[in-house]
């Protein structure tokens, strides 16, 4: 039974997600200026009407034909006309000037003259102080402003009151909510062009990619750059390292502590970011390893952002060379074996054609004692199958060469589970034989003898030749990288030797006299995984 899952709810696009929240807070910001602004305007709308209407009925308290008008009978026509032009001039809803009784002395209404005013407002300023009050008379709801009339003795008078129609201060608030909302939808145009920028700008960015993309990607290229062996390191266009990955992290780091040695491949990036050419193959000697590092720039719309390199240990590759070295060597000598034992048969059935029984007898006994001698007691004494067809292939190499190469009858190796220790005892003997076998390349006729001997945990082996030998001058060298008497691009396997030997916790030396022989020690841990007989 299948059990379908749940659809996935597909993820929003980083352009709805970046204007959505955009758009809301921008709106609520919006919105809260607007309610402010609003406010403010509305306050500042209201104090702008009053203090306009204070002014006028302080100017109109201040004129002395309003003075002198008091002084006289409601129905004297002084002041009438006077507060008419200003009611006029001021678009004012009435401009009314009373006596200390609060009888009108002016109205748009002239009727209304010589009566008194109507409305309990006009009471504080009876009393010496300015008020400013909305309130509902005879011409209609108003902003109603008042202020004291003194004479020149500074008597209080009469009161000057001055009306605003409410629908004027109505208007103006419409006016200002108006201006208020036409900036505010402005600034949300503005804000919205800025946004959908934003959003190209990010697109291009981010390559076009979405936030889920983006994370996918990331966790994929983490998942890779942990599972690689192989040594990741980047920097940015400035030198510094952006990116280093566990593989390069183990390979740098030193063995007495935390710190990465990242020197040789730092100046190698920095000089790739210099001169914007990239370094193929390049061989470096870092943390005591040698490495094989390409190293290229990073290029973004043309110009250079960083570079990257990936390196890795060359003893490892080294040593896959020899172990694919050694089966090579195991199989050639298997096909030569299948070649001689084909040949053989050939030799004993002639034989039994001819009836010559004496000779097929002898002739047997020769061969089986030569594959005692050769094959089975390679396979007697070294146990450990991957060792016995390298020496076996070995063996075959040095009489293509016209030498002999003996293993010693004491020599005892058994099985290993351990990969390294058996790579590392290939690619030491790979390396100590040939080069004996190259340094008898001169000589008619020279033997090489390998002997291998296990007790307690180690493995102890010597080979020895009787080459022409190595001077004292540099005997001290050889196991320096680079250095050879070869020629150039030599001087790597006695390096790596050294190398695989001492990061196992074993050793090597050298023995050497001129023109008579040169022999090797090797010394090793060998994890048997059964004790020989």
């Amino acid at each position: 039974m299948n059990v379908l899952s749940p659809t996935r709810k597909r993820p929003m696009k980083l352009s709805t997600t970046v204007t959505l929240m955009i758009c809301s807070v921008l709106g609520t910001v919006l919105l809260l200026v607007f309610a402010l602004w609003f406010s403010q305007i509305s306050n500042a709308t209201r104090d702008g009407l009053k203090d306009t209407a204070l002014a006028v009925a302080r100017t109109l308290a201040d004129t002395p034909e309003v003075k002198r008008g008091l002084t006289l009978p409601p129905d004297s026509q002084i002041i009438q006309p006077l507060a008419m032009a200003v009611m006029k001039r001021n678009h004012l809803l009435f401009a009314v000037v009373t006596d200390m009784q609060g009888i009108r002395h002016s109205h748009p209404n002239s009727q209304l003259i010589g009566q008194h005013y109507i409305g309990k407002d006009i009471n504080p300023t009876l009393n010496g102080k300015e008020n400013v009050a909305i309130n509902n008379g005879a011409l209609g709801p108003a902003l109603r402003v008042y202020t004291p009339v003194y004479n020149d003795k500074q008597q209080q008078i009469g009161v000057v009151a001055i009306g605003v129609p409410l629908s004027k201060v109505d208007e103006q608030l419409a006016r200002s909510r108006r201006n208020v909302l036409l900036t505010i939808l402005f600034s949300a145009l503005v804000c919205t062009v800025g946004t959908l920028i934003l959003v190209r700008v990010l697109k291009e960015a981010l390559l076009g990619l979405e936030p889920h993309e983006i994370s996918a990607n990331l966790k994929q290229r983490q998942a890779m750059l942990h599972s690689l062996k192989e040594g990741v390191m980047a920097v940015d266009e400035h030198g510094q390292v952006t990116l280093i990955n566990p593989a390069a992290r183990k390979m740098l780091q030193s063995s007495s502590g935390n710190e990465v040695d990242e020197g040789p491949l730092l100046a190698e990036l920095k000089e790739v970011l210099q001169h914007d050419k990239p370094i193929y193959d390049q061989e470096i000697t870092c943390n005591g390893l040698l490495l094989i590092s390409n190293t290229v720039p990073i290029h973004r719309q043309g110009n250079i952002v960083g570079a990257i390199s990936t390196f890795r240990d060359k003893t490892e590759v080294s040593q896959l060379l020899q172990r694919l070295d050694g089966m090579v060597n195991y199989v050639d000598a298997l096909r030569t074996t299948s070649h001689e034992f084909m040949n053989k048969l050939h030799v004993i059935l002639g034989l039994l054609n001819m009836k010559s029984y004496d000779k097929l007898e002898e002739y047997v006994l020769q061969t089986a004692h030569n594959y005692q001698t050769d094959i089975g007691a390679i396979q007697h004494q070294i146990k450990a199958p991957v060792v016995a067809g390298f020496l076996l292939g070995k063996i075959h190499r040095a009489k293509e060469l016209g030498f002999t190469l003996t293993l010693a009858e004491e020599s005892l190796v058994p099985d290993n589970v351990n990969e390294k220790q058996v790579t590392a005892l290939v690619t030491v003997l790979g390396n100590l034989i040939e080069n004996a076998l190259d340094a008898m390349s001169e000589q008619p006729e020279g033997e090489v003898t390998v002997m291998l001997h296990f007790q307690n945990g180690w493995l102890s082996g010597e080979v020895s030749d009787d080459g022409p030998g190595i001077t004292q001058a540099n005997i001290d060298a050889i196991f320096v990288k680079g250095f050879s008497t070869k020629g150039e691009n030599r001087g790597v396997g006695l390096f790596l030797a050294h190398q695989q030997l001492s990061a196992l916790g074993g050793s090597i030396s050298v023995e050497s006299e001129p023109g008579v022989y040169t022999q090797f020690f090797v010394h090793l841990p060998w994890d048997s995984k059964r004790t020989p007989a």
